[in-house]
């Protein structure tokens, strides 16, 4: 009997360690950092302002964490992960078993379009890693300090995929500011390094058909990634990442639907005089 009861003590201290140790490791894990960054040339981002041909693809909300974890939905056979180094970040992209997905379609001229916003929803970056092997791709030091979050726009051959947000951490960011939620816009007009663009709208309502119309100067507006502009929009807690195409190629017009009320970021992304710039809007989307 003493022997059990000695037994069983010890198999209970083991599980308990066990189950400490793990925490512990999970906790750990999940701050992946990076050291200090830097812009990188040859790629799209625009700090504290301000995605590609025809169509709407809207993706809502998924299971995140945060550093090099795995992100995907119910319906997506493929996982993504970020994971922060010191010379740059690294983007796995795996199926469910955990092999790399290197069957990947061409999807604007590029593999992969990596789009990152802070947690403010201030920072905003577009930007294409190079592939460095089977489901892998990395991009250089272009983010300072700060807690993101990631959407990585991939069009598998043979696997559904479903977008999703992808936090992460970069350096030591420190305790996160309370910089308040976000603001309407009062008027829809913005003006980034001297290039005006104003935004018209056909409508306001949640479940609705909406245009977006943008006016800007377009004697100097080229094609960017195969299209005349592109348009990403998050909601208020960048859960839901909504992607819109122009409806004609030559026109700077985009067709979406917005399927929640609440506030909702756009970044417009137009090429004019060979430079990118996104123009940031703040609109809010009522009840039908």
């Amino acid at each position: 009997m003493v022997k059990t009861a000695v037994g069983a003590l010890l198999y209970i201290a083991v599980v308990i360690g066990g189950f400490t140790i793990y925490d512990n490791y999970v906790a750990e894990d999940q701050l992946v950092v990076a050291g200090e960054m830097h812009s990188e040339d040859g790629n799209h981002g625009v700090s504290n302002e301000g995605s590609h041909g025809n169509g709407t693809e809207e993706h809502g909300e998924g299971d995140h964490g945060t550093g090099n974890q795995g992100h995907g939905a119910a319906s997506s056979d493929v996982n993504t992960y970020v994971q922060p180094e010191q010379d740059g970040i690294k983007i796995f992209v795996k199926d469910k078993l955990g092999n790399p997905v290197g069957d990947l379609e061409v999807n604007h001229e590029k593999l992969l379009h990596f789009i990152v916003v802070d947690e403010h929803l201030q920072k905003y970056y577009h930007v294409h890693p190079e592939q460095i092997g089977k489901g892998e791709f990395k991009i250089g030091n272009i983010l300072p300090d700060g807690f993101y979050k990631a959407f990585i726009d991939i069009k598998p051959k043979q696997l559904a995929y479903q977008v999703v947000p992808v936090p992460f951490v970069v350096g030591n960011p420190g305790e996160s500011a309370d910089h308040g939620g976000l603001v309407p816009d009062s008027k829809l007009i913005q003006t980034v390094e001297g290039e005006t663009v104003k935004l018209d709208m056909s409508s306001f309502q949640a479940n609705k058909p909406v245009t977006l119309t943008f006016e800007l100067d377009r004697s100097n507006l080229t094609p960017y990634l195969g299209a005349m502009g592109h348009v990403v929009i998050l909601d208020e807690k960048a859960q839901n990442f909504l992607h819109v195409h122009p409806s004609d190629h030559d026109e700077p017009v985009f067709e979406t639907q917005f399927s929640k009320p609440g506030l909702y970021k756009i970044w417009a992304e137009f090429k004019q005089n060979g430079k990118v710039r996104a123009f940031p809007f703040v609109v809010e989307i009522t009840e039908d």
